[in-house]
């Protein structure tokens, strides 16, 4: 097994409270968005779950048992941040090796087969590569090291069309092969959407939603057209985002998708959807 639980966890920088009481679940052998606006508690939470900061208050355990100080447990989990943990003048050859000695179960040869694939040569000092390469290397060290837990950190920092594409085909490929417990927090929520199974919503160090993406997804329906229709429709129905272009307007409101061909065969005058992942989200963390 490979279940996180959080319980009354809490943490405060000053007077700001960065995760306020949260209490989570985060379930083996799935593939996990961590979305939340800039400073609402995402890195704090994936800093807390490594043990790389200290809880004001709470417990995290990784299968019942604390993680805290049990470096038996942080074994099971690897953290690609946007930091820079590596001693920046060794090659990059010796990094791995380096971090080998943490992971006992890093894959060496697999990281210098996707090193090859991403044109990367190891021989490099890690303070000589680009911001790009420098993910794209931490990346690497995350998908090698064969921890039962990867957590991803705005893992596509730098990176151009091609090797975020890549990248993302090998998360998923390294998820398919081995099921493990993956976790990625990033903006790019629309480049991300097809590969979480389950989302964590996160609103002033807060969780809002834990749950399948598709539920989420579910749960909610665009209705577009005249700028009137639209607002008779929507009228004393729960709508939680609207925007209007000319006399076009579309809005976001609380409704199961089940209802859609019903709601298209009634109202035929306006357009139904499903909202995208991005516009729910920043609909429900405005």
């Amino acid at each position: 097994m490979s279940k996180i639980s959080a319980v009354n966890l809490t943490k405060t920088f000053k007077d700001v409270k960065a995760v306020n009481n949260i209490n989570l679940e985060i379930q083996e052998n799935k593939i996990y968005g961590l979305l939340g606006r800039n400073g609402a508690g995402k890195t704090t939470l994936l800093n807390l779950i490594s043990s790389r900061l200290i809880a004001d208050s709470g417990r995290i355990k990784l299968d019942d048992k604390e993680i805290f100080e049990n470096q038996s447990m942080l074994t099971r989990i690897f953290y690609m941040n946007e930091g820079n943990l590596y001693p920046e003048g060794l090659k990059l050859k010796d990094i791995i090796k380096w971090t080998a000695r943490f992971y006992p179960d890093l894959d060496i040869s697999y990281a210098k087969s996707l090193a090859e694939d991403f044109d990367l040569n190891l021989n490099k000092k890690f303070k000589k590569l680009s911001t790009g390469y420098q993910s794209i290397f931490k990346a690497i060290l995350a998908l090698s090291s064969n921890a039962d837990i990867i957590m991803f950190d705005e893992p596509v920092l730098g990176l151009d069309a091609t090797n975020r594409d890549m990248l993302y085909r090998y998360i998923l490929k390294s998820y398919s092969e081995k099921p493990k417990t993956m976790i990625i927090s990033t903006h790019l929520i629309e480049e991300i959407t097809d590969l979480l199974e389950d989302v964590i919503l996160i609103k002033n160090g807060e969780v809002i939603y834990n749950g399948a993406s598709e539920s989420l997804l579910s749960s909610y329906t665009m209705v577009g057209g005249e700028e009137g229709e639209v607002e008779r429709y929507i009228s004393g129905k729960e709508c939680i985002e609207s925007s209007t272009a000319g006399n076009y307007k579309t809005a976001v409101i609380k409704l199961d998708n089940s209802n859609l061909q019903t709601e298209k065969n009634q109202y035929e005058e306006l357009e139904f959807s499903r909202p995208q992942l991005q516009r729910l989200f920043i609909a429900l963390t405005r």
